[in-house]
């Protein structure tokens, strides 16, 4: 079904739409494949600079997005229901948006037309990842906790 100037989330459901509409949604800036690490006492999660294994720095993408699930046990396949309540996704993530009825902003691929677009706002991890997870014992990791993916850069914000 179309939508006003080809804006196909407006006013849908992340169940309604396609596997294709679906992985369009991704604006492919990696903040989802940064280590997320959680406090055993308050549950609380904290993101770091640490990419996930897979995780390819230079260009913030899977190296086997096809089989992430089965090269890394605890990697999380984003659904529909899980992109409404998971908590750890940036605030930025077109899904998490959607998912609450907003729209997405300008940076977005989508409405940009342009994939240098996230880069451009600040959104994307690439030259931001210290180091993907292998290369790090766990405290090592866990002296990397880090606020920025949990925030809206200001370059992002702009109309």
């Amino acid at each position: 079904m179309a939508r006003k100037g080809g804006k196909f989330w407006l006013g849908r459901a992340l169940t309604d739409l396609s596997k294709t509409e679906w992985e369009s949604l991704c604006d492919g800036c990696g903040r989802c494949c940064l280590v997320k690490l959680q406090d055993e006492d308050t549950g609380e999660i904290y993101f770091t600079d640490v990419g996930c294994r897979l995780l390819d720095p230079a260009n913030a993408r899977c190296a086997d997005y096809g089989h992430r699930s089965r090269r890394v046990k605890d990697c999380i396949k984003l659904d529909p229901d899980s992109a409404a309540t998971l908590d750890w996704l940036p605030p930025t993530c077109a899904y998490r948006l959607i998912a609450r009825g907003q729209d997405l902003p300008d940076w977005h691929p989508l409405v940009s037309g342009r994939p240098e677009s996230v880069i451009e706002a600040g959104v994307s991890v690439i030259g931001r990842v210290y180091a993907l997870e292998d290369a790090l014992s766990i405290d090592e990791q866990v002296d990397r906790v880090v606020s920025w993916p949990g925030k809206v850069p200001k370059a992002a914000k702009k109309k």
